[in-house]
């Protein structure tokens, strides 16, 4: 559509577009049953043209409505011309633009003398799905299946037709029918509010001026994001990362890889090389994925402008399928938060090497859903508690990470259950929820501080289900910040404090009335050399108490005397003691095969007896190597008793990472890690 509309026009019917959506959003708050939507936010909606592109949206869920044009699309191929007034169509399916089951799409297209004009779109996370495990959240699924009722595209209303059928199959697989219907209700009722809205916009300045005014803007938000990609320098830029596989109680990580390339106002987000799909809880779809890839790069390059279809043009994101990055049947697709989170993490990495000063350490690295489920015996009634404790943020070049915070792909999801709704609705008594001490990556700017959670049940047996990463490998630090504490859950009770044997993965673990549930969220990673950070800082770090005396010491070279001040001298001598821990290996190239695994793979990097014996490694030890890029790379290692002592090799995508080539040298970092690959 080529018509022109003047300035003052588009703005009023773009903004106008995006204050229904607010008010749909707001309907949904006021209407909702379920405490996951009306007390966590976790919905999104959205305004849809007739080509399936993101129109208009407001303080919504990245996670949620950049993956939406692909279930749009899926549902606009699904009818094709049989869609009609009087419409509405829902959907879940993972496989065909869908996150997991548990968010659910309710699309409503809207007509205009028998042309679609706009499709209303609100996804809700229902809290149960069916599945293996109340909550619907299984960490150890191992297939679609046993995540709960998945739903292709299907009409429930057929030109204005309640379908009956359909409700009834549905309420019949789902725990907490009465909160699923009204939930669709809520869903259903701010669809009609924003079709009495549009109409209203259309009446007053006709569909053929709304539509010019979208177009309009689609284009002028990707010149926008066009203009800052021709900023950067042309290049491919590399970096990989692990989400964490358990094979029948086995560590097994699964690779992310991305090569992502600036070309002049475009760029290719490359996976080629990422690992194939496997049974658990570690893949998400293509839609998924790209929506991490967005994210990642609209917060960085332009975190102000608007969020539409017309920002991602210039984006293109290529993945294997039937991989962990584009999953298909059958395999499990819950792990969409831990998917995308990764994929913002690989992006960031490869950010990092383009424009450091934009770019933050590696957030918390998982969306962390924690639920219980069971029957409430004084109110004989089931319930399904269901919560995202927030880690940290990454620290900046210029100030330090936050702390329990709700990370840029969440967008205004609450990243905690309102204490005092959850102790009246659920059996359940929230005894603590404070910050955890050191557990920020150090830098010159920290990492922000995760939260430690803690739950007792009050009454009889109830299930605990946990589908999380970065519960062993943890967020990476970047421009030499350290990596952050991993999340960590464990079950207390009088016979003392239990860790899961597959860290941060559970399905349907029995709790006893009396059990307390540990919940700690993981921090963000650090930002510069900690042997940087102003020495002040951190002793009102520990005064706070977010660094512990301890860490204080170990992390960041700084002394602090028995009354709680700096001991200067002592400061400078471990410091400089330090630094010259630090010594550097020289890089040999070689074609070798870096990796293994399983189903998963995982690099490995060879080196001398001589080497691990001096900083304490052993094989299968954790560490990270440091080159001339700002961010490290991850390997677990190998002991080679014939490697001369100076040297490791690196593979030429390890090379690429860190930028370095034959005879340069990278220095190496031992990661406290609890568990190692099989």
């Amino acid at each position: 559509m080529s018509r022109t509309v003047d300035p003052i026009t588009l703005e009023v019917v773009c903004e106008g577009l995006i204050a229904i959506v607010r008010e749909m959003r707001a309907s949904i708050i006021r209407s909702s049953y379920s405490p996951a939507i009306y007390e966590l936010d976790d919905f999104s909606c959205a305004l849809f043209n007739s080509k399936s592109e993101l129109v208009a949206q407001s303080e919504d869920h990245p996670g949620h409505v950049i993956p939406m044009p692909s279930s749009v699309k899926s549902a606009m191929d699904e009818f094709s011309d049989k869609i009609f007034p009087g419409d509405i169509i829902l959907m879940n399916d993972s496989y065909r633009g869908g996150t997991h089951l548990n968010d659910v799409t309710l699309l409503f297209p809207i007509f205009e003398h028998d042309k679609l004009l706009l499709l209303p779109a609100v996804r809700s996370h229902w809290a149960d799905v069916g599945g293996m495990v109340p909550g619907s959240y299984s960490g150890l699924a191992t297939n679609i299946f046993q995540e709960g009722l998945r739903m292709p595209p299907i009409k429930i209303y057929d030109r204005g037709v309640l379908n009956e059928g359909v409700l009834t199959l549905i309420k019949a697989n789902m725990r907490l029918p009465e909160h699923r219907m009204g939930d669709l209700r809520a869903m259903i009722g701010a669809c009609r509010i924003a079709e009495s809205r549009i109409r209203e916009v259309v009446d007053k300045y006709t569909a053929t001026t709304v539509k010019a005014c979208i177009v309009s803007n689609l284009n002028r938000c990707e010149q926008r994001m066009r203009d800052r990609i021709s900023a950067l320098p042309d290049g491919t830029y590399h970096y990989e990362d692990y989400l964490e596989y358990f094979d029948e109680g086995n560590f097994d990580p699964v690779l992310m890889r991305l090569a992502l390339t600036v070309d002049g106002d475009k760029i290719i987000a490359d996976f080629d090389g990422s690992n194939p799909q496997v049974p658990g809880v570690v893949n998400s779809s293509h839609a998924v994925t790209s929506a991490g890839v967005f994210v990642a790069i609209k917060s960085v390059l332009d975190p102000d402008g608007a969020i539409n279809d017309g920002v991602f043009r210039a984006i293109e994101v290529i993945t294997p399928e039937k991989s962990i990055v584009d999953v298909k049947f059958d395999a499990p697709a819950g792990a969409h938060g831990e998917v995308r989170k990764r994929a913002v993490s690989v992006a960031l990495g490869a950010l990092a090497q383009i424009v450091p000063e934009l770019v933050s350490g590696d957030l918390c690295g998982t969306s962390f859903p924690n639920s219980i489920g069971g029957i409430d015996n004084t109110r004989n009634r089931s319930y399904v508690y269901y919560e995202v404790p927030a880690g940290g943020n990454g620290g900046f070049m210029e100030s330090d990470g936050s702390s329990a915070f709700v990370n840029v792909d969440f967008g205004n999801i609450r990243s905690i259950h309102n204490v005092e709704h959850l102790e009246n609705e659920m059996p359940l008594h929230v005894i603590r929820c404070v910050l955890r001490k050191d557990s920020g990556g150090a830098g010159m700017s920290r990492g922000g501080l995760g939260m430690q959670r803690e739950i007792r049940l009050l009454d009889y047996d109830a299930t605990y289900s946990v589908l999380s990463d970065r519960a062993v490998v943890p967020p990476f630090g970047a421009a030499g910040g350290k990596s952050a504490l991993p999340v960590s859950v464990t079950i207390c009770n009088a016979s003392g404090e239990k860790s899961l044997s597959t860290p941060g993965k559970a399905t349907g673990r029995k709790i006893h009335q009396g059990d307390v549930v540990i919940m700690k969220s993981a921090g963000g990673g650090g930002y510069g050399s900690p042997l940087d950070r102003d020495a002040d800082l951190v002793v009102n770090d520990v005064m706070v108490g977010y660094v512990s005396r301890e860490g204080a010491e170990n992390d960041y070279g700084v002394v602090i005397d028995d009354s709680g001040q700096l001991d200067t001298d002592r400061t400078i001598l471990l410091r400089k003691k330090q630094k010259d821990q630090l010594a550097p290996l020289i890089v040999k190239e070689e074609e070798v095969d870096s990796y293994r695994g399983i189903r998963g793979r995982h690099r490995i990097v060879r080196l001398s007896h001589k080497v691990c014996q001096k900083l304490g490694i052993v094989s299968n030890d954790l560490v990270e190597l440091i080159g001339r890029t700002p961010v490290p790379l991850r390997a677990w290692v190998e002991i080679d008793e014939a490697l001369s002592e100076t040297v490791i090799p690196l593979d030429d995508f390890a090379c690429r990472v860190l930028r370095v080539s034959q005879s340069d040298h990278v220095h190496l970092r031992v990661i406290s890690c609890s568990i190692r690959p099989y």
